[in-house]
């Protein structure tokens, strides 16, 4: 008979199952069901633990069973992670493909709540949200709200960017030109919440989360940025904090749970990272960041944040007087549209320097976009502890800038961080270190990366916009398993669930899975 005595005190289970299961799958729970899990401080005997680690497994399973939904932008808390297993390798078009669906074009991804599949898309100045059966791709309903007015938007975005929330009651989307609107299961309206106009000249693309009672969304822009929280049943607004100094962004918020205490809203700007409380909206701390444009999401690691941008050591503009030199044709201190134009690298981005409309770049305006993406940047791990205001520099575990992608969010994955980059670049991180674990490319599919890696079942599937996904191997010596062809343009991210890849192409919803 063994001897062995195993020391483990109920906090220790308790701090173990709040770091495996989110707090919103333990509260599914009945109160009464921690008493299954109460004992004495102090070494429990063999037979006991046996009985609490089985107790404890099974109640981890149960959770996992009951949160395997990818309910909003990059699944579970923004995490990237599924937990079910049976996911494909090899799929395509023809192979392991379950069904297929057209539907209307836009970049949201799409989010899988039960047997529902939400996404949304954009038709002249219809708004879109449908609900597809997730078994068969069967369409249950589509439903559209008009435009209120028209959102100028960069050519690689669209009206319909946001990805939207979804939980058993419905689905929660966000449109630049109208809002938020709730459906219910069967796309009845619940509510809807009008916001805007935003400036920002490349569009907006921050995606709404649900968290229990709460819709939370950040809207980061050049004319008043903000956070606001709504009653998820009614749309009524909880509160709306003011984001002052904040630039124009596009990241979605994730939930920071490092203890039982309290709830932290955890949103990466584009100058600056930001805790606030999720039940007042009262800024708890900050850390100065800079990036070309805060996208993704945070990861949390335990009691450690983690997060990337990517910005630059000095600037990537010229100066203003040399810029003049060469295109002001006028001699009269400015640049026109007209002047501009002809820049290979900026010409395009007019309006973005042009903080004003007023159809001219003047020296200010070109100064403060020059030194936009400058500062503090890369993969950067962030220990918060129990701060209040700017966060100390100690606070910073680690810094790493080299190959860090731009638009793809990274992935903290069994262990080991992931980040996927333009040219098929993929790199393996120690999350306690920073130290690279190995650096690569997925030879078969090097272009241009705007969807972010997710992961389940030991494989990281990472897909390209020329719609090729390359599914690894997982483990900080990652392999290339293969490289799927998609066939058509993938801007969204993937999203899992019980074994089956959601795909969104330009023109299709694809559920990919192994048969059953």
């Amino acid at each position: 008979m063994l001897k062995t005595k195993i020391q483990f005190s109920e906090q220790t289970a308790v701090k173990v199952l709040r770091q495996l299961c989110p707090d919103s799958a333990l509260s599914r729970f009945p109160k009464s069901a921690a008493n299954q899990f109460t004992y004495q401080e102090g070494p429990i005997s063999m037979n006991r633990s046996f009985v609490f680690v089985v107790s404890c497994l099974l109640l981890i399973v149960n959770v996992g069973r009951a949160d395997a939904q990818w309910a909003r932008f990059r699944g579970p808390n923004g995490s990237g992670v599924d937990a079910s297993v049976g996911y494909p390798v090899e799929f395509s078009p023809t192979t392991n493909v379950a069904w297929k669906t057209p539907v209307p074009y836009g970049q949201s991804s799409p989010v899988v709540v039960g047997t529902r599949l939400y996404g949304t898309a954009s038709e002249g100045d219809r708004l879109i949200t449908f609900c597809l059966d997730a078994r068969s791709g069967r369409k249950l309903w589509r439903r559209e709200v008009r435009r209120e007015r028209v959102q100028g938007a960069y050519k690689a975005n669209d009206p319909a960017s946001p990805t939207p929330a979804a939980d058993e009651s419905g689905v929660v989307a966000f449109f630049a030109e109208f809002g938020l609107v709730s459906y219910n299961n069967d796309g009845q309206v619940r509510w809807t919440s009008r916001l805007g106009p935003f400036k920002n000249f490349y569009g907006m693309a921050g995606s709404p989360i649900i968290d229990g009672s709460t819709v939370v969304l950040v809207c980061d822009h050049d004319a008043g940025s903000f956070v606001i929280a709504l009653d998820r049943s009614t749309g009524r607004q909880r509160w709306k904090t003011a984001r002052p100094g904040m630039i124009i962004g596009w990241s979605t918020p994730m939930v920071f749970r490092p203890d039982a205490t309290h709830a932290d809203l955890i949103v990466l700007g584009s100058n600056r990272l930001d805790a606030y409380d999720l039940a007042s909206g009262a800024q708890r701390w900050w850390l100065p960041v800079a990036s070309g444009g805060a996208m993704g999401t945070p990861l949390a690691h335990g009691d450690t944040l983690m997060i990337s941008t990517l910005g630059s050591n000095e600037p990537s503009m010229p100066t203003f007087a040399a810029v003049l030199a060469q295109y002001d044709k006028n001699k009269d201190g400015r640049l026109s549209l007209e002047e501009f134009r002809a820049d290979a690298d900026f010409g395009e981005h007019f309006g973005w320097i042009d903080e004003n409309d007023d159809k001219f770049i003047v020296a200010q305006e070109w100064n403060k976009t020059r030194a936009y993406d400058v500062g503090e940047w890369g993969a950067i791990a962030v220990r918060p502890g129990n701060a209040r205001g700017q966060l100390e520099p100690g606070a910073i575990r680690w810094r790493l800038q080299k190959n860090i992608p731009y638009i793809p969010a990274p992935l903290l994955y069994r262990g080991v961080y992931y980040m996927v980059k333009t040219g098929g670049i993929i790199t393996s991180i120690d999350p306690a270190t920073g130290r690279i674990l190995k650096q690569g490319r997925s030879p078969g599919a090097l272009g241009e990366y705007y969807a972010s890696p997710v992961a389940a079942d030991g494989k990281v599937y990472l897909a390209s916009t020329e719609g090729k996904i390359t599914v690894l191997k997982a483990g900080a010596e990652w392999e290339v398993l293969a490289v799927n062809e998609i066939g058509d343009e993938i801007n969204a991210t993937p999203a899992l669930g019980n074994g089956r890849v959601y795909v969104r192409t330009r023109g299709t919803v694809y559920c990919f899975g192994t048969s059953r």
